[in-house]
């Protein structure tokens, strides 16, 4: 444990130039800034006149009960992720800039689209274990357009690909919820389909945004 604390910490003394920690703080508020814009589009589809559509897909298919599941692999899947992240921190940088990128325009996408959950849809239980915190970091409302569960672990699976490993748990978890979110309706089948797509798409568009931070990946 003492090997890897100071290994941890040798990685990031020699990472942390001045450019660096100026490039962190610009994430930072970029976040910030994606989050609020998140938080206007969020209140705004809740407020705004929506109806649940047919989906061929669900419609067809019965509907499980796995909200439990959904909320702890999700929330495990977050924490190591978090955890892989800062171990490298030459990761750092793109990732929290391609994640503000993301949730920007995937609010301007779900402020587009008036919908309601799909009438099979079981809601979640409130009082399942780590409920909280799920709904806290991920649980908005009517923000169906593209599935978050889907392109999330897609996302850092590009980030990461040099990371076998690593990658490759990005990859089946993506393929995990990919399948979770159908079977429980949370998501129409579209917005499931669609987000690797969208994922790729804006991670390209990050690549050309933020250069000098995704060379570091690389």
């Amino acid at each position: 444990m003492k090997k890897i604390i100071e290994l941890l910490h040798f990685k990031h003394k020699t990472f942390w130039t001045k450019e660096h920690i100026v490039s962190l703080f610009f994430s930072i508020w970029l976040l910030i800034i994606a989050l609020f814009i998140q938080r206007i589009a969020d209140s705004y589809v809740v407020k705004t006149w929506w109806i649940a559509v047919w989906d061929i897909l669900l419609s067809n298919i019965p509907v499980i009960d796995i909200d439990g599941f959904i909320i702890m692999i999700t929330l495990v899947f977050t924490f190591l992720m978090v955890i892989v992240i800062f171990s490298k921190p030459k990761y750092i940088l793109f990732t929290i800039k391609s994640l503000a990128l993301f949730v920007i325009i995937r609010s301007f996408f779900i402020s587009l689209t008036h919908l309601w959950i799909h009438p099979h849809e079981i809601t979640f239980d409130e009082n399942i274990f780590g409920f909280w915190l799920y709904d806290l970091l991920f649980d908005s409302r009517n923000d169906f357009f593209f599935s978050w569960h889907t392109w999330v672990p897609f996302l850092i699976w590009m980030i990461i690909y040099n990371e076998k490993f690593w990658r490759n748990i990005c990859f089946l978890m993506s393929f995990i919820l990919w399948i979770s979110v159908i079977i429980w309706h949370i998501h129409y089948s579209i917005d499931v389909f669609s987000a690797p797509f969208m994922t790729y798409s804006i991670y390209s568009i990050s690549k050309k945004l933020f250069k000098k931070d995704y060379k570091l990946t690389t």
